[in-house]
């Protein structure tokens, strides 16, 4: 009489990572207070019950999810700012990996940026943690070019500048979910032109 091979069962890592994953798509989809566990089980394809081996409340899973995509990001668009290169040539490799960020991984962005609603004082408390941190590593990272601009990494007028930086970026990103038929090189020479060039050389009007 014929066997079946036992079914093998899958790692701990690449469960955990399945449930990660189908958690950003329904969180970034549904946002915190609508989305259920149970809905994250049946999309990650496992058992509640395994679910709350991995991440024992909703929360805990969210978080998780924050700091990992988080981290994902800032170590994608930080290797192109302390790479080789010009200035010029690496705010514009920068700006092409968050872009390249937004169009690969559209529900993390919306995660990290979009959703911020929570009406959960530890959510709020850890995203704030995460945007700090995530500002000052940044800063930290662009820390040559803004010595050349006389401002201290440290400074608080520093991580404004990168805060301005990041938001703004992150807001074109966001123009950019609206208008996809924009080709990303386009958004990057746009970019360029206001952040590398400059408002200061666009003409002044005549005086009337």
């Amino acid at each position: 009489m014929a066997t079946s091979e036992p079914k093998k069962r899958m790692p701990g890592t690449a469960r955990r990572a399945r449930i990660i994953e189908a958690a950003l798509d329904v969180f970034a989809a549904r946002g915190y207070h609508a989305t259920a566990m149970e809905e994250i089980a049946s999309a990650a394809g496992v058992t509640r019950s395994v679910l709350y081996d991995h991440f024992p409340s909703k929360r805990v899973l969210l978080i998780t999810v924050l700091q990992e995509q988080n981290a994902g990001l800032v170590a994608h668009v930080g290797a192109r700012i302390t790479g080789s290169g010009s200035p010029g040539r690496r705010l514009r490799a920068t700006l092409d990996a968050y872009f390249s960020f937004a169009q690969d991984r559209p529900a993390a962005r919306r995660l990290l940026f979009d959703h911020t609603d929570e009406d959960d004082p530890e959510i709020k408390a850890v995203r704030w943690g995460i945007r700090e941190a995530r500002t000052r590593s940044v800063a930290v990272m662009l820390g040559r070019d803004l010595r050349r601009l006389g401002l201290d990494p440290d400074s608080e007028v520093a991580q404004a500048v990168v805060e301005l930086l990041i938001s703004g970026t992150d807001g074109l990103a966001q123009w950019w979910e609206r208008h996809p038929s924009v080709p990303r090189d386009r958004l990057v020479e746009a970019a360029m032109l206001v952040l590398w060039n400059g408002l200061s050389t666009l003409p002044e009007p005549e005086a009337r």
